[in-house]
């Protein structure tokens, strides 16, 4: 039997991650999982909970479980959170066990997708643009180091954005 082959998803939080990775799961026939969903479901509350009590740290911990987990699947398209490749190990367990895409976005159009979302602890802050603009000087070498394939989202469909995904993946 073949091994079915793993699609990761990174990017910063508001690249659409979570919606491409439905599309793209759904028109491949794979399994959609969400590493945010998985640790909510694990723990039975909501990401900003985990955050309150746990502070980013113990967020960083188990969101480093579940991706160890969860790339241990096949056959699934998976949508990481934001943060899970500041992980050296998560780094690893992404790009050794499937192909890892990097959608990439600008912090206007992260601005304007998450700006209705309050599930989002880290722009819980009245400067969001500052935060955002942070995190991508921290966290875009990261996304690049692992990618092997960036696509840009900001002006694109999710079905659009997938099916480019499709055609350089080459399923």
């Amino acid at each position: 039997m073949a091994e079915k082959r793993n699609i990761f998803l990174i990017g910063p939080m508001g690249a659409g991650k979570s919606t491409i990775g439905r599309q793209l799961a759904s028109q491949l026939h794979l399994d959609f999982i969400d590493s945010d969903h998985e640790i909510e479901r694990r723990t039975g509350a909501d990401i900003s909970w985990v955050f309150d009590v746990e502070g980013e740290a113990g967020f960083r911990v188990r969101e480093a479980e579940v991706i160890d987990d969860l790339t241990q699947e096949q056959g699934i398209v998976l949508a990481t959170g934001g943060g899970s490749i500041l992980s050296k190990e998560s780094r690893n367990y992404l790009s050794a066990r499937g192909v890892v895409v990097y959608l990439e976005t600008t912090i206007d159009k992260q601005l304007v997708r998450t700006s209705r979302d309050k599930r989002r602890p880290l722009l819980q802050t009245e400067e969001p643009r500052d935060v955002l603009e942070t995190l991508a000087d921290d966290r875009n070498p990261l996304y690049e180091e692992i990618a092997d394939f960036t696509v840009k989202t900001d002006e694109q469909s999710a079905k659009i954005v997938a099916n480019q995904i499709i055609k350089l993946l080459d399923f």
